[in-house]
């Protein structure tokens, strides 16, 4: 197959994966309410734990994470190559899903399962910067950016030059996703998890 149409493909592929509202679909399914009423109102495993529903958050990550991870897996298997094309897709289509009038998550979880599909160390490091900051800072929005962030220098450093691209792209995206908290972060309002409410 032309590599540009595998490259398209791929990313469509991605695209619809990512696209899967699992937050919603979730809180939906078990009587919590519409997620996008809630809290920042995005479809998110951070707002889903807004909820007071703990499970359901964690099941929201672990399916956020999991279609970025099937995304590149697939894309790689059928066109090997494309990965990084699924990849940019899957998260663009959990920020912007078309069910949801491109109105979704901030690619945190899904870019996770993304850089562990592309190369377990990317992945591993990515989690490493989301887990640490988070515990020490209880940040949910500074530990994701930082891994974010930090996602293409690791495929530079373990060796995944072709992955960088994409990387930047990604964390580039994260990061404007999350303007509204960088915003909050340097006011001392950004909430930490945890937290009681004022």
């Amino acid at each position: 197959m032309n590599e540009i149409l595998a490259a398209v493909i791929a990313g469509l592929l991605g695209y619809l994966l990512g696209s899967v509202p699992f937050g919603l679909l979730l809180t939906r399914l078990t009587g919590a309410g519409d997620l996008r009423s809630i809290g920042s109102g995005n479809i998110g495993a951070t707002n889903v734990l807004r909820t007071g529903r703990k499970g359901l958050a964690a099941a929201t990550l672990l399916l956020d994470l999991a279609k970025g991870l099937a995304a590149v897996l697939i894309a790689r298997a059928i066109w090997p190559g494309s990965e990084a094309y699924a990849a940019v897709g899957a998260v663009v289509g959990h920020c912007f899903p078309i069910w949801l009038r491109f109105r979704g998550g901030k690619g945190v979880a899904t870019l996770a399962g993304v850089c562990f599909g592309l190369a377990w160390p990317i992945g591993l490091t990515y989690a490493v910067l989301w887990l640490g900051v988070l515990a020490l800072a209880r940040i949910s929005s500074l530990g994701g950016m930082t891994a974010a962030v930090g996602a293409p220098v690791a495929a530079l450093m373990f060796g995944y030059p072709d992955y960088v691209p994409a990387l930047v792209v990604l964390a580039v995206l994260v990061v404007w996703m999350h303007r509204a908290n960088i915003v909050r972060l340097r006011n001392g309002t950004e909430p930490r998890v945890g937290a009681s409410k004022p």
